[in-house]
């Protein structure tokens, strides 16, 4: 069968892989974009997108429940969870056409193929198309932005349990856990037991590592531990699951090992979230030069190329942060590279993220340990959240804002878990990037009342790092 050529060919239509469509097209390039699954990628299926309308609902329904801290009264919200599950879906399917309608009416030059792809050679593609039949391409350039999956681990039982993961919960769930056990205490997991809880789940969060979110300082960490427990979620930690079975009457029990011996943990359902695994086992990468790492994602350079002349990685699938904005950075990259002579690359770019709890907590560069094991001095200062105006005002008052400073009186990073956490994070990304020194953000004329206004205090405690 004669393959069909194009200019370039993109396999994945998420966050780097759809911009990326439209930037070739409109500079002439004949675009092949295929896409096995949903358009959008994970953010918009089953990650940020979905994940953040359900976090405004649960936060709504917090708001009614705390009301009468402000002097109102209200009577205790009633959750309609399939109206919850509802507008979710329907601002998914919204995102879902939008795109659809963008790649196939909006711009030219960018034929999309529905199927599943596999190389055959370097720069050939053998597509077998959802519905049926193949369609053979070729390309000089080759673009893979096929993401991850959710993992699962090795645990008996699971597989015969009907376990969910982050994926599946989000694409198929229905009804509302009455007792939602979550097998690990990452990002995903965190999020996930605050909203659920909010929307009158009963959650307890299982983890193999002695606190959550691990990879924080422990006095972040720890304050998170704190709110959750306050909320309601029972946490169990430094827990290594070791079965799980499923009773006549539907019940799910999760027997794990702690310190203190072993429980057998009982919920409804149980969600699955201890990471993400690259979507590269049936991209045919033998027929390449392409090489993966010991986990599995495609190995990059810092221009995004891969060992395979003209085809690059973009995206979750090459390892690393596995964000939206990282994704898009990506397609930022590589449409420089090819189309405007750009030289930026992967290397010294800034890794920003905010984990949706309420407060967020939102994270830009180097942390207190991160400082210390690269032997980079720094003075650090830690304001509690309870000391701003606009949160004594709002009765937001939990959390803190921490910076580190080096010597040179530039911000290090940041730490800000506090109501309007990512928004605060975001201006002092600003000023690391401006070179800002920090007395100049102190001096800063900033309007008051506002949460901004946390600049000109939040380096009054500097203090040296220990």
């Amino acid at each position: 069968m004669p393959a069909d050529s194009f200019d370039a060919i993109i396999i994945g239509a998420g966050q780097a892989g759809t911009p990326l469509s439209y930037a070739l097209a409109a500079a002439g390039r004949r675009v092949a974009f295929i896409e096995s699954d949903f358009l959008g990628g994970s953010c918009i299926n089953y990650g940020c997108a979905p994940t953040k309308a359900l976090l405004a609902s649960a936060q709504r329904a917090h708001l009614v429940r705390t009301a009468g801290a402000l002097g109102i009264e209200a009577p205790e919200p009633v959750v309609n969870f399939g109206a919850v599950i509802e507008r979710m879906q329907t601002l998914r399917q919204h995102s879902r056409d939008s795109l659809h309608r963008k790649i196939t009416e909006v711009h030219d030059g960018i034929t999309l193929i529905r199927g599943r792809a596999q190389f055959t050679a370097p720069h050939s593609l053998q597509v077998a198309l959802v519905g049926g039949g193949e369609q053979h391409l070729t390309a000089p350039l080759i673009f893979i932005n096929t993401g991850t999956c959710a993992a699962v681990p090795d645990i008996e039982g699971l597989a015969d349990s009907g376990y969910l993961t982050s994926d599946s919960l989000l694409l198929n769930l229905t009804e509302q856990p009455e007792h939602l056990l979550i097998l690990g205490g990452s990002y995903i997991g965190v999020e996930f037991s605050q909203m659920f809880c909010r929307l009158g789940t009963r959650v307890t969060i299982i983890d193999k590592e002695p606190r959550l979110m691990s990879r924080e300082d422990p006095d972040v960490s720890h304050p998170l531990e704190e709110l959750l427990t306050e909320s309601g979620v029972e946490l169990v930690l430094n827990a290594n699951t070791r079965r799980v079975s499923r009773g006549a009457n539907g019940t799910l029990t999760v027997t794990v090992d702690t310190p203190d011996g072993e429980r057998r943990l009982r919920g409804s359902h149980l969600l699955v979230a201890v990471g993400r695994t690259p979507n590269t086992s049936d991209l045919g990468l033998e027929h390449t030069s392409i090489t993966l790492d010991e986990h599995g994602y495609i190995e990059a350079n810092e221009r995004l190329q891969t060992s395979t002349r003209g085809v690059y990685a973009l995206g979750d699938v090459k390892g690393g942060p596995q964000f939206t904005h990282i994704s898009y950075d990506d397609y930022r990259i590589v449409r420089d590279a090819l189309l405007h002579n750009g030289q930026r690359t992967t290397e010294g770019r800034p890794m920003p993220y905010v984990v949706f709890t309420e407060p967020q907590l939102g994270r830009i560069s180097l942390s207190k340990n991160q400082a210390k094991e690269k032997g980079i001095p720094y003075r650090v200062s830690r304001l509690p959240a309870s000391t701003i105006g606009r949160a004594v005002q709002t009765g937001e008052t939990e959390g803190f804002v921490e910076v580190l400073v080096g010597d040179d009186d530039r911000l290090l990073g940041a730490a800000v878990f506090c109501e309007q956490g990512g928004e605060i994070m975001t201006m002092f990304q600003l000023a690391m990037a401006g070179g800002l020194r920090y007395q100049e953000l102190e001096n800063m004329i900033l309007a008051h009342p506002v949460w901004g206004e946390v600049l000109n205090n939040a380096f009054q405690r500097l203090k040296p790092g220990e």
